[in-house]
């Protein structure tokens, strides 16, 4: 006996912009701008095959990623993958959803990052002005630098993460440094992140999924993150999972990411478990659907079938609530919504 994941209310906090696309929209937008797709993304070989655990895999699932990328060629693309980022994870029971950009991708486009960022924002206040008729996901922005880009760099989306800084969908509420966390110096980023702290933006740095609790601890030394993205590896030593424990640092645990990727072989070695039992708060995350095959609700029937019973899959959507950067009014009818979820008779 179970209950329909679908209508658990969550947030979603791991979700970046580009691997958030549907495949359908990336195969219509690459024929309308004349573009060939890598045979990965077609309809024959598609979810791909990936993995990310050595150069010449991720290498692979970065060509992947930057073909689908290219495909975004102006305002419409850019507003429809909101759009439709909003809709899917409302489909899914996503009440909130902090997508997270990198502007410097789409800026030749339209005219700079600044108006990157803009069209983005607005499209998430738009649609988030109608989720309630819609059953769309609010959605709010996170800022992300990349790992592979020069540090300063990061300190200019810092700067404009905290201009548009706010607290409610429609707004950037966090700051975030993504790509292959075996590349550049973390400490390199450190006046990025003190920027965007003086914000008041939530840091969720990447760390601890290609690499492992050491990259964890320095991540944490370096940018003292609010949440970290993935940070899954941070049980290969007790001391490092205590100190996340301690600390209440958030954990955005990609179970299907970690899988496709080749850091666990498969679902049942994911430690979603020792990491719940540890104490760690954790919210789960798709991470990029496009490449993966798997949206927010298979993560949730994934930790179904770790064991967890329905009691605790609502206590991991309480958590993404608890450690989200939503409004306390949306905070509290989510959590109502949980609640009532629980309340409700299970399926047959």
């Amino acid at each position: 006996m179970s209950r329909d994941l679908s209508r658990l209310p969550k947030a979603h906090l791991h979700l970046h912009f580009t691997g958030s696309m549907r495949v359908s929209t990336v195969r219509e937008m690459a024929s309308a701008h004349g573009m060939r797709l890598p045979h990965a993304l077609g309809v024959e070989h598609y979810p791909p095959q990936l993995s990310g655990v050595d150069e010449r895999g991720w290498f692979r699932f970065q060509r992947l990623y930057d073909a689908a990328r290219h495909c975004v060629r102006g305002e419409d693309d850019m507003r429809r993958i909101v759009r439709e980022a909003a809709q899917d994870d409302g489909a899914e029971g996503s009440r909130w959803l902090e997508i997270q950009v990198d502007p410097t991708s789409y800026a030749p486009f339209v005219g700079g990052i600044t108006p990157a960022l803009e069209i983005v924002l607005d499209e998430a206040r738009s649609v988030s002005s109608t989720a309630r008729r819609t059953g769309a996901a609010q959605v709010a922005v996170v800022v992300a630098a990349s790992r592979v880009r020069h540090p300063l760099e990061a300190r200019t989306l810092a700067r404009l993460a905290a201009q548009h800084a706010g607290d409610g969908p429609g707004t950037v509420v966090g700051f975030g440094l993504s790509n292959d966390e075996r590349r550049g110096v973390t400490s390199d980023f450190a006046k990025a992140f003190q920027i965007a702290e003086r914000a008041g933006l939530a840091l969720v740095p990447h760390g601890g999924e290609l690499l492992g609790a050491d990259a964890v601890t320095e991540t944490l030394d370096a940018l003292h993150p609010d949440r970290l993205g993935h940070g899954v590896r941070a049980v290969e030593d007790p001391r490092v999972l205590q100190r996340v424990v301690e600390e209440g640092i958030g954990l955005e645990v990609c179970p299907g990411s970690n899988v496709s990727l080749g850091v666990y072989p498969e679902e049942s070695a994911v430690p979603l478990r020792r990491l719940v039992d540890a104490g760690a708060r954790v919210a789960l995350g798709a991470d990029d659907p496009l490449l993966f095959g798997t949206r927010l609700l298979a993560q949730y029937e994934i930790a179904r079938e770790l064991g967890f019973s329905d009691a605790e899959l609502a206590d991991l959507a309480r958590a993404s609530v608890r450690i989200s950067r939503a409004p306390t009014h949306t905070r509290a009818e989510m959590l109502a919504g949980i609640d009532d979820w629980l309340d409700s008779p299970s399926l047959p």
